[in-house]
């Protein structure tokens, strides 16, 4: 009896630290997969909420970066603006005054430069989200003249004319003349005059006068409309209107 006791208290002994280490090695099973679920709800959340944000900056608002002063005072270098790219989709057209993003292949750029296409998906994807220079193709500028108007430089005070109603462009940066350049021209229909705001360092549709196209902008290159400046916080706020336009009469009024 007491020899068969201490067998099986011995057996008990021996057989007891195999409980815990199987115990245990078996309880980190669930959490290895607990775990490895967590990161893969993770990584595909992360991955839902950027294609969300892609498509939502492709066919809503598009954050846009301001690569250069053309447009100061209005917006400086390193801007980040929203573009409305619904302002136009429903049948509206850009306004004199509207500041839009456009694509210039063809108006100012003749042809868009070479580049790796891999390289070039990436990058554009960055600038979709306002995270790198946009392409060399889009521009940001003013709308001056829509299809009709006659839009001449300048009058004996050295404004700007359209259909013979001189313009008071309280934007323009300070100190800049509305342009240096002389032109008298006619918008034709379905296109637009495009001038930056700081007119001595804009390259806009007065420099591409001589071109194919001479400088007008198809409608339908429109990407959308300037409404907002997004960052830095410090200039977070709606783009200001303006009342330069108010007057202008209609297109072929003052046309002879």
């Amino acid at each position: 009896m007491d020899t068969e006791a201490r067998t099986t208290e011995r057996d008990r002994s021996s057989a007891a630290p195999t409980g815990p280490e199987e115990g245990s090695r078996f309880s980190r099973i669930p959490h290895r997969f607990a775990a490895s679920m967590s990161w893969r709800r993770t990584v595909a959340l992360g991955a839902v909420c950027s294609v969300f944000v892609l498509l939502f900056s492709i066919f809503v608002v598009q954050p846009f970066l301001i690569p250069s002063g053309s447009m100061e005072s209005t917006l400086r270098v390193g801007d980040r603006v929203l573009v409305n790219k619904l302002a136009y989709r429903f049948g509206s057209e850009p306004r004199r005054g509207d500041v839009v993003v456009f694509d210039g292949t063809g108006s100012f750029m003749q042809e868009p430069p070479p580049e790796n296409p891999v390289t070039g998906l990436l990058h554009g994807a960055a600038a979709s989200l306002g995270l790198a220079e946009p392409a060399e193709t889009d521009f940001v500028k003013r709308v001056v003249g829509v299809g009709g108007d006659r839009v001449v430089c300048c009058d004996k005070r050295g404004r700007i004319q359209v259909n013979g109603r001189p313009l008071d462009e309280g934007y323009l940066f300070a100190g800049d003349a509305p342009s240096r350049a002389p032109f008298d021209i006619v918008v034709p229909d379905g296109t637009l005059w495009m001038m930056g705001d700081h007119r001595s360092r804009s390259r806009d549709s007065r420099d591409h006068l001589g071109e194919p196209g001479g400088g007008m902008v198809p409608v339908d290159k429109v990407i959308g409309r300037v409404d907002w400046i997004g960052w830095p916080l410090g200039r977070v706020a709606s783009l200001p209107g303006t009342a330069a336009f108010d007057g202008v009469p209609a297109p072929g009024a003052t046309h002879g």
